[in-house]
């Protein structure tokens, strides 16, 4: 029997982390012969840093009876749970583990975990890459990145971009890219593009009553939808801006904003942590890119369109996701910046609900312009306020999804990971 294990936060934390590594346990729990186990923060960060990333409001446990044992074990704040941790994997023993690396912050604890088991186990580890140089393209994060993933056996990749990035990151190590279902030669370290799969613990309720959830909501005939946490690279602002443009010349849209607002603390007693927040993303992000003073929200009152817009600033429970996405008839990802993958776009797509997003990063890999979506031009105001009348004009069909949606399952991605794995050849 194979054991398999997965590094990143469990049930219990908020995020499209939290719920990549439930969903990929889930999947390696399914492949016949296997023994799967999560192994999970209970710190994830730095005690300054300002957000709560606890999920206190999600009722459902989305690993029980699905056959993963969950370890808590990694506190970002106390070594002694870095030790700890590597205990309890190198105990373990697995096969091969499947690190989520998503976020720079997170680069010392998990750095020190991957260097422990390649200097003292024959564990294999495999990377899984939600992003390769850090979006907001900082110096530091490229040389924390570097330091964190430079002993993986194995790379994962959602989109070729994220592939080029890792092969720039280590310009004198020799690669070998694996696409789905192509065995590869063993020349080079192993990076296998593959995709973010499709979430299917979100999925549409029948019985749901969209128009009384519509009235309830306040919402029009047509609903362009921005769902997930409220951070710059995303685009919030853009997609405010061209909804505004679209308003005035309809009175039957609404956009509809769902998610919690990034790196803002409310309470005033928190100064020291407001202290620290900003020194950390001095290190983290340009200048440009600071989340500390991004404020979209306030882009709905000047200019005039509160009347067509519904916030809900807050963290979505699990068991309320769907209602969002069945009122609305697209999902606006107006990006400034490439990106990796994105949660928002794969749960669109076990809604059947169509894509307007910008053509930057992964986007022209995974949105069919025309067919599961369209694509406008970033920094083109005109081209965001057409891609959103084309929702209209011409609305795509749920049928164009399927082919897409049986593709990009979990299952195929766990068993694409599962067969690269087993073919690496431990230094």
């Amino acid at each position: 029997m194979k054991k398999i294990v997965v590094f990143g936060p469990g049930p219990g934390f908020k995020g499209g982390i939290a719920n990549f590594s439930i969903s990929l346990a889930k999947a390696f729990a399914r492949i016949k012969h296997t023994e799967t186990h999560l192994v999970s923060w209970t710190h994830q960060y730095p005690f300054f840093i300002p957000r709560n990333f606890i999920d206190d409001k999600s009722k459902t446990n989305l690993l029980e009876s699905q056959g993963v044992t969950v370890h808590y074990t990694l506190n970002y704040n106390r070594f002694f749970s870095w030790r700890k941790t590597y205990r309890v994997l190198a105990e373990l023993n697995p096969d091969f583990i499947v690190f989520q690396w998503a976020n720079p912050i997170q680069a010392f604890p998990i750095a020190y975990l991957i260097r422990k088991l390649k200097e003292n186990t024959a564990i294999r580890v495999v990377i899984d890459l939600h992003f390769g140089n850090r979006k907001e393209n900082s110096e530091f994060v490229k040389r924390l990145t570097v330091h964190t993933i430079q002993y993986a056996d194995a790379y994962v990749v959602h989109s070729y971009k994220t592939a080029v990035e890792v092969k720039q990151l280590f310009p004198m190590l020799t690669f070998h890219l694996i696409e789905e279902g192509k065995c590869q030669d063993n020349k080079g370290k192993p990076i296998l593009k593959l995709y973010h799969p499709i979430y299917d613990m979100y999925s549409p309720d029948p019985s749901f009553d969209v128009a009384l959830q519509k009235e309830q909501l306040h919402l029009k005939k047509y609903v362009f939808l921005f769902f997930g946490f409220i951070i710059k690279y995303k685009g919030l602002h853009n997609a405010i801006e061209a909804f505004a443009q679209l308003a005035k010349s309809r009175d039957d849209v609404s956009l509809l904003i769902v998610g919690e607002s990034s790196w803002q603390i409310r309470s005033r007693r928190k100064w020291l942590r407001r202290m620290f927040s900003r020194y950390i993303r001095r290190w983290l992000v340009n200048s440009g890119e600071d989340e500390g003073n991004y404020r979209p929200l306030e882009l709905i009152d000047r200019l005039g369109i509160r009347d067509c817009v519904t916030v809900v600033n807050e963290y979505v429970p699990h068991e309320d996701v769907h209602k969002y996405y069945q009122v609305s008839d697209a999902i606006v990802l107006y990006y400034d910046m490439p990106a990796t993958a994105s949660g928002v776009e794969s749960i669109a797509y076990n809604f059947r609900l169509p894509i307007l997003a910008t053509r930057v990063g992964h986007f022209p890999e995974t949105v069919k312009d025309g067919i599961t979506g369209y694509l406008a031009d970033p920094n083109s105001l005109s081209s965001m306020v057409q891609a959103m009348q084309n929702i209209i004009d011409q609305p795509l069909f749920p049928e164009n999804f399927n082919e897409i949606a049986q593709k990009m399952n979990w299952m195929n991605y766990a068993n694409s990971i599962y067969e690269m794995a087993k073919s690496i050849r431990p230094a």
